[in-house]
């Protein structure tokens, strides 16, 4: 029974959503058309309940699962999918397409426009510095989220997206009903005792096992007791993909990237400033963002750490002893704790060289405060909705906390098995396109014992030994309660032909772009492992349907 009242923002239970539902009605008549098409015959109540799963890994998955949509749409079974929900790199193809009124029904002509874009676009320095500052300005819990995801994610799709996910609702009942997760950080080293799975929908965001739902365009406002208490911008699909897109987020690569990019932004901004106190403090940031990839380059940062003593001293706007002795170890680096003061005193000097500055379209405080959150290493920051309420199965941790980190479910599980394994969703057949990098069978493999862990139904999953690399389809048949899952590793013994390491290497999931030749040749290798499978695809939709008229027959 859900727990929701005129005082709460808040709802709190498992039942679908009102919008999702109708939703739901709407497209379960499309399926129906859609599987007559294809010469199955079912009745709306032995529908099959169908969900694609896409997977992380960066552009790699985003191109990927473009080329298996498209291929799905050739082969006439997109219409067949009742749910897309997406992990990561795959989240940024949904972005790319739900931006498309009825993008399933144009899927050639926009599979067109996101190639082009991929390929040939580009997104300035300057439009990625206005947009961090943007966030910083507009938002109170800024984030490495925000950094990432004006300064990486934006040049990683070439693009810049304002569009909020509300507007999605309603308007995209000829299309899957679309799925974005993430996990709350703090949940994830306790997820027997506490839910660490989050969805986001364009009507609801919340828990997904434990049942705690918000309006997605509150999420982010600050909440109190189950009401909003204040408002703050609705999340754009930039900051989405880059909340959902951001595996490495505990990985020095992660800061290579983020701190390469501040490089690129403090020196476009210093060449706009040169009044003699700004240009001291750019000479600042910069030799202090070159110290810290020096340091996770490995390399000897004695003469960065040099010219910060030799700035600090001719700035004189800080007073405290400069040893380079007692930073340095024996190794000839700088100690992590020391590296993190070092970084927060130079902020603390270029804020105060800036006290009395007007800088209302600069870089600067936004700059400053990234590397802060660099230094804290602080992501996906937002106001905790469930704030102070009373509710019996959400984790006392969350009512606790005034605020919850969110990151990449990567991180946890990378693909997003957990939002469609909601009992109120009932999921029969589960098509799981994996574009992860590493074993190819890891994210069945978790899914299957953490669902053991929980008793939430999944079928047993049995890997092949014998497969050197593995193949292009594999099925793991659910019974009772559990639905089929139908798995799909991208690189396979099928489509390379035993090349599949070679491929890998050349689509690794960090690369950020590919050229037009490797966007093409990645589409075509996903859209292969459709192409290949479609009357297996077919069978395994009519065993479902079988399926459901012998249980109403027994």
């Amino acid at each position: 029974m859900d727990q929701m009242n005129s005082e709460s923002d808040v709802r709190i239970g498992h039942s679908l959503s009102e919008a999702e539902r109708q939703h739901l009605a709407q497209r379960r008549k499309t399926v129906l058309q859609c599987l007559n098409q294809l010469g199955i015959s079912c009745s709306e109540d032995k529908m099959p309940n169908i969900a694609v799963l896409g997977s992380g890994g960066g552009l790699r998955a985003m191109i990927g699962l473009l080329g298996s949509l498209c291929e799905l749409k050739k082969d006439g079974l997109l219409d067949c999918i009742m749910y897309l929900c997406g992990v990561s790199g795959s989240t940024w193809c949904m972005a790319s397409l739900y931006k498309e009124l009825g993008w399933s029904t144009k899927l050639e002509t926009v599979k067109e426009n996101i190639v082009k874009r991929l390929a040939d676009g580009r997104v300035s320095w300057l439009k990625r510095g206005l947009k961090l500052t943007k966030y910083y300005s507009e938002k109170h819990n800024f984030s490495l989220t925000d950094v990432w995801a004006a300064l990486i994610v934006s040049h990683m799709v070439k693009e810049i997206d304002e569009h909020r996910l509300s507007e999605h609702r309603g308007n995209y009942t000829k299309d899957p009903y679309p799925i974005y997760t993430v996990i709350d950080k703090q949940c994830k080293y306790d997820k027997l005792n506490a839910d660490p799975w989050f969805e986001i929908t364009p009507d609801e965001s919340g828990y997904s096992l434990t049942g705690a739902f918000v309006d997605s365009s509150f999420l982010g406002s600050q909440f109190e007791n189950g009401k909003k208490m204040i408002d703050q911008p609705e999340t754009d699909m930039l900051y989405l993909q880059g909340l959902c897109g951001s595996a490495i987020a505990d990985t020095e690569e992660n800061l290579k990237y983020l701190y390469e990019a501040l490089k690129h932004l403090i020196t476009e901004e210093s060449h706009e400033r040169q009044t003699p106190d700004v240009s001291s403090s750019s000479k600042m940031l910069l030799t202090l963002v070159e110290l810290n990839l020096c340091v996770l380059r490995k390399e000897d940062p004695t003469v960065y750490l040099q010219a910060i003593k030799k700035l600090l001293k001719d700035g004189e706007a800080e007073h405290r002893t400069f040893s380079l002795a007692k930073r340095m170890t024996s190794e000839e680096t700088i100690s992590k704790t020391e590296l993190k003061d070092l970084n927060l005193q130079v902020c603390s000097s270029v804020k105060k060289s800036f006290q009395g500055h007007r800088f209302v379209d600069s870089f600067w405080p936004a700059i400053v405060k990234a590397i802060e959150k660099a230094t804290h290493w602080t992501w996906g920051t937002t106001y905790d909705y469930l704030y102070k309420m009373n509710v019996e199965d959400v984790h006392s941790s969350v009512l606790d906390s005034e605020k919850r980190e969110y990151e990449d479910a990567g991180l946890l599980l990378n693909s997003p098995y957990f939002s469609v394994l909601r009992k109120e969703r009932d999921i029969d057949l589960i098509i799981s396109l994996d574009y992860s990098a590493g074993n190819p069978f890891e994210t069945v493999l978790r899914a299957a014992k953490t669902c053991k862990e929980l008793h939430i139904p999944f079928p047993e999953v049995v890997v092949p030994a014998e497969d050197r690399e593995p193949q292009d389809f594999y099925v793991f048949r659910g019974y009772g309660k559990a639905p089929t899952v139908i798995h799909m590793p991208l690189f396979n013994a099928v489509n390379c032909k035993g090349e599949v390491q070679k491929w890998n290497n050349t689509y690794s999931t960090f690369q950020m772009s590919y050229h037009r030749e490797m966007i093409t040749a990645l589409m075509k290798k996903a859209a292969e492992n459709i192409k290949n499978n479609k009357h297996k695809l077919l069978k395994e939709i009519q065993n479902v349907i079988d399926g459901k008229k012998s249980s109403k027959l027994g």
